[in-house]
């Protein structure tokens, strides 16, 4: 990590004396200190999310553009973020950040500009409201038999252990959140559970049928020439008699089901790869932080995506920072962290 932070510095021919103290200082700002000696394969998206911040923060640009920048942090991670922009406004450089979340930054911003559909407008960030939470939609059968099971397994990589000695499961026709802090290991409890890594110790079992996995980076899974090639190609294999339409409809995918899907937004990417992995009837679906670059909008349409198939049998897994999206979607709420798991109440109370 310090190397990554350092690589810019040393390509514009910064002094070696100097690199050091400039490269401490952007992991402090960042909250990434912590993780200098790690090898950046090993982090987590979160965590590369604020060494990239820590990355640009060392070369002491007077103009930072920020894309999404709090789009995979936890709260915490989140604070550090607005904690730098706050650092960097006061020392006279300009900060321009493309952001969905709004609550936080807002507090912060001298100007908010709205880009819709090409049109592009000036807004007063005072006058701003939040958009209402998703309604959390209703039930319309309570949870079925175990559909995976975890029993004291142990996993990790590099040497270092992320998850130790776990026991957890997860029924038919129910969501489980997986919350809890940049790191802690809920992309590796969802690779497990899907079958995508092996446990050190311990057992993993799930039922039989298909598993539908987003992971946290979704442009690996866009292969074909079109948005709608994919969730046809995804139909096809799965021998489900639905048209690619329904989905593409349902995530407002319509607009750019012929475009080839590398070219869309971020935001538009991550619902093309909602779209080529949820058609159909998965029995099995996981989520890695599927909100990732969206707008409520759309949102509110993978809520109600995700309840039509909780609601038709399938388990749900789901590894976010989204509040909006626990509060709607969440049976149990499952924290993360240290290499262990605790239920927690919507409180964040273990019970």
């Amino acid at each position: 990590v310090d190397r990554e932070v350092a690589f810019g510095l040393e390509n514009t021919a910064v002094p070696r004396r100097e690199i050091a103290g400039r490269v401490e200082e952007a992991l402090h700002a960042a909250g990434v200190a912590a993780l200098a000696g790690r090898a950046v394969r090993t982090l987590s998206g979160g965590e590369r999310q604020r060494v990239a911040l820590a990355s640009a923060l060392a070369m002491r640009p007077s103009l930072v553009v920020l894309d999404e920048p709090t789009s995979q942090l936890d709260p915490d991670g989140a604070e550090m973020v607005l904690a730098a922009v706050t650092s960097l406004v006061r020392e006279g450089r300009s900060v321009i950040i493309s952001e969905h979340r709004l609550e936080q930054l807002l507090r912060q911003a001298a100007g908010l500009v709205l880009v819709d559909r090409g049109n592009v407008t000036t807004a007063d960030p005072d006058g701003w409201r939040p958009a209402p939470p998703s309604p959390r939609p209703a039930r319309v059968a309570a949870p079925g038999a175990d559909a995976w099971s975890l029993e004291h397994v142990t996993a990790g990589f590099g040497g270092r252990t992320v998850l130790d000695g776990v026991d957890l499961a997860g029924r038919a026709g129910e969501v489980v959140v997986l919350s809890g802090p940049n790191g802690g290991g809920k992309t590796t409890l969802l690779r497990l559970i899907a079958g995508s890594i092996a446990p050190l110790a311990g057992s993993v079992w799930r039922r039989p049928g298909r598993v539908a996995y987003l992971p946290q980076n979704p442009t690996v899974l866009l292969h074909r020439p079109t948005v709608r090639a994919e969730v046809r190609f995804t139909l096809e294999r799965s021998g489900e008699p639905e048209q690619p339409e329904t989905i593409l409809g349902e995530l407002g995918l319509l607009p750019v089901a012929d475009q080839y899907p590398r070219d869309l937004s971020c935001g538009e990417r991550q619902r093309a790869a909602l779209a080529a992995v949820l058609p159909g009837s998965p029995s099995l679906v996981l989520l890695d932080e599927p909100t990732r670059g969206i707008d409520s909008s759309a949102r509110g349409a993978l809520v109600a995506l995700v309840a039509r198939l909780r609601d038709g049998g399938a388990s749900v897994v789901v590894a976010t920072h989204d509040d909006d999206l626990r509060n709607a979607l969440a049976d149990r709420v499952i924290n993360v962290a240290g290499g262990r798991v605790a239920e927690m109440s919507f409180a964040g109370v273990p019970t």
